[in-house]
């Protein structure tokens, strides 16, 4: 159980940083505007895909959280 509870206490640490670098404007000009980010609109209706966003941070993830089963 103690590597559980050290595990959600790093994985906090790294949700806490992201959501500082975000939220003081990090990614503000390309983040959700990449390439292969589909956005769609005609009248009333907005259609946003960001699927090169969502790739990006999936493998940025997916090696934050390999590198962590490393340590």
């Amino acid at each position: 159980m103690n590597d559980m509870g050290k595990s959600l206490v790093v994985l906090g640490v790294v949700v806490a940083a992201v959501g500082l670098l975000l939220w003081s404007g990090f990614g503000h000009g390309w983040l959700g505007k990449l390439p292969g980010d589909f956005h769609y609109a005609k009248g009333n209706v907005n259609f946003y895909f960001p699927l090169a966003t969502c790739l990006l941070a999936s493998v940025i993830l997916s090696l934050v959280l390999w590198l962590l089963r490393k340590l």
